[in-house]
């Protein structure tokens, strides 16, 4: 089997590659993650004119990619350079957009690829674990259209997103599938209230409550009380972003590792011809290998049938979550204490893979998932 990317694909990565490490360079990453807002409207509209956005959407969509591999190679793009524009946001958003919108409503999608809106998915709430069917966020049908009352906690970007996707139940328990409804609420209706902060790996996220939000019937996507299938497709795309990401981070902690213990004497001699060392590398090399493969797989699994995407995406998650934190780990203590200061790049690496495994389902809930699956 042929795993080499098609040459436009490799194209898209060089031009990606070159954009990120020339202007995004770590002090300048770390000036825009850790800053006020936690993103860079003016990198993102760059990010918009280079492509890298419409890659994520296929042609029907107004894209040009849209494929497991094309979403690949944007993150894993975006992974080595820590970059923490609302990438995730417009993916999330934008597919359910194209998986259950009106014609009216897939209209929002250009401007997510053009960058002249941040879109997030507000989906966890406070005291949930990951799972997707846990809704206690209701709306209620009325004469303007709905009402829509409840708290969501960590929307990533959603300080600073204009167009956010909630999830609400219509019907049903507060853990059944059945009775979830997805609604596009623009950020500054009345009563959406927004407590917004900085992540501890860069990046903002915001705390969102809605009291009596007035919505128009229009802004219920797809049919009442059958959100689950679109959450749990376009949930599905996250993760195989961020699996892709984390392999993006991997490699570049990875490659500083190396350098390191080829560069760094101790006894007048690398402390990589210590065979100790050696070894601990080369289980490195090979972990992040599987890794690779698992982002593979999930690509390739992007379009099977239900069960068989799912049982992918969940395998990869957690090969990424458990890999993520190995590398990690070894990569700080092959550096030694440097490896924990804050103006060594691993670091802030090393606390993004971390802060991966937590994103969209950790490694426990997807060890669970995939069984459950089976």
């Amino acid at each position: 089997m042929n795993f080499e990317h098609t040459e436009d694909r490799r194209m898209l990565a060089d031009t990606l590659g070159r954009f990120v490490a020339g202007q995004c360079p770590m002090e300048t990453r770390n000036a825009i993650a850790y800053g006020s807002t936690g993103m860079s409207p003016a990198l993102w509209g760059q990010f918009a004119e280079l492509g890298a956005i419409g890659a994520l959407f296929p042609e029907a969509d107004g894209g040009f990619g849209g494929a497991g591999f094309d979403i690949a190679v944007v993150f894993e793009a975006l992974g080595r350079g820590l970059v923490v524009e609302p990438f995730l946001g417009a993916l999330l958003v934008g597919r359910a957009l194209a998986a259950a919108g009106t014609a009216a409503q897939k209209e929002r999608i250009a401007s997510l690829i053009d960058g002249s809106t941040v879109a997030a998915l507000a989906h966890d709430e406070p005291g949930s674990h990951y799972e997707l069917e846990r809704v206690a966020t209701q709306a209620v049908r009325n004469a303007q259209g709905w009402a829509l009352s409840g708290a969501k906690a960590v929307v990533l970007q959603g300080g600073e997103a204009q167009l956010l996707l909630v999830s609400a139940r219509t019907a049903g328990a507060v853990d059944s599938e059945d009775g979830i409804s997805l609604f596009l609420v623009p950020a500054d209706v009345p009563g959406v209230v927004r407590r917004g902060y900085g992540r501890i790996d860069g990046g903002g996220a915001a705390d969102i409550t809605f009291e009596q939000v007035q919505l128009g019937a229009d802004a219920l996507l797809g049919a009442e009380g059958q959100g689950f299938a679109t959450l749990e497709l376009a949930v599905g795309w996250g993760v195989m972003a961020l699996c892709a990401e984390a392999l993006g981070a991997m490699e570049v902690a990875k490659k500083d590792t190396l350098e390191y213990l080829q560069t760094r004497k101790q006894f007048g001699v690398p402390i990589g011809s210590f065979q100790a060392l050696q070894h601990r590398m080369a289980d490195l090399l090979l972990e992040v290998e599987q890794a690779r493969s698992a982002v593979i797989n999930a690509a390739a699994a992007m379009d099977a049938e239900r069960v068989a995407r799912e049982r992918a995406l969940s395998a990869a998650k957690f090969t990424i979550g458990r890999i993520g934190t190995l590398v990690s780990e070894e990569s700080i203590q092959m550096h030694g204490g440097i490896g924990m200061t804050w103006e060594l790049p691993l670091s802030h690496y090393a606390k993004r893979l971390v802060m991966i495994d937590h994103q969209l389902g950790d490694e426990d809930h997807h060890l669970a998932r995939y069984m459950a699956l089976g």
